[in-house]
């Protein structure tokens, strides 16, 4: 069944509720679905409903709650994904990919290497196509949240927000030259169901010096993804998906 999701927390069996206007267009043009039709929706509170069509005309589809069905598609590590602005279509690349792997949310910060430019404007532009994209990528891939994209924000202030997670880690690229030992494991095998865990990348020119100092200082912790070098746009799913391995496998 098709999927979607409702910015309002459930009620009861038998409730009747509406769908955004966008949403609406897609179930009604888009998919061509009539009164009757069955669907899977999500609240707000990540319960999740079959629900029927009621309604197909006007601007906004209706639908009521048949049965609430039981689910567990969320990583038990709520994982933020930090980044430096990278080139192109690339991070919506990446983002698209990560919420399928299970991230919980993207934050995008000013790195001292990163090519990329944007001015606020151009920053709100593209934090809600983000905000579409891991829409639709967590409808398809049958999750029960939607992952938050934060505000754009410079080096110093990502570092302020960092004070908020339980546990911090940085993918530095000079790792891939050391010896493995197993840390990365390790640093797996102490996270604990519903830790906040903020993991940094850094843009296709990687950490400036100066940067991997104040990510230290700041109580990260370095994570070698194995002996290659990754882009920068496949490391975090390198490490979401050793993640769900380490806790789904």
């Amino acid at each position: 069944m098709q999927r979607y999701f409702i910015d309002k927390p459930a009620a009861e069996e038998g409730h009747c509720f509406s769908f955004s206007k966008e949403d609406s267009h897609h179930i009604a043009t888009v998919m061509r679905m009539n009164a009757g039709d069955r669907i899977e929706v999500c609240f707000s509170d990540q319960a999740l409903w079959e629900s029927e069509i009621a309604t197909v005309d006007g601007p906004y589809v209706t639908a009521t709650q048949i049965e609430q069905i039981t689910a567990g598609a969320e990583l038990p590590v709520h994982i933020t994904i930090a980044q430096g602005l990278l080139k192109g279509d690339k991070t919506d690349w990446m983002i698209q990919k990560s919420t399928e792997l299970g991230a919980s949310a993207f934050l995008f910060f000013k790195a001292h290497h990163a090519v990329v430019k944007w001015d606020e404007k151009k920053a709100q532009k593209k934090r809600e196509r983000q905000q579409t994209i891991v829409k639709e990528a967590a409808e398809q891939s049958k999750r029960t949240k939607i992952p938050h994209v934060h505000p754009m924000m410079d080096f110093s202030a990502f570092l302020t927000e960092s004070q908020e997670y339980d546990k911090k880690w940085v993918a530095y690229e000079r790792e891939a030259d050391s010896p493995g030992s197993g840390t990365f494991y390790k640093q797996c095998e102490v996270l604990r169901p519903d830790d906040r865990l903020l993991v940094v990348f850094g843009p296709e020119g990687g950490f400036a010096d100066s940067e991997i100092e104040q990510l230290l200082q700041a109580g990260f912790e370095t994570c070698r993804l194995g002996p290659r070098i990754l882009r920068a746009e496949t490391a975090p799913m390198y490490l979401l998906s050793a993640v769900s391995f380490h806790f789904e496998s």
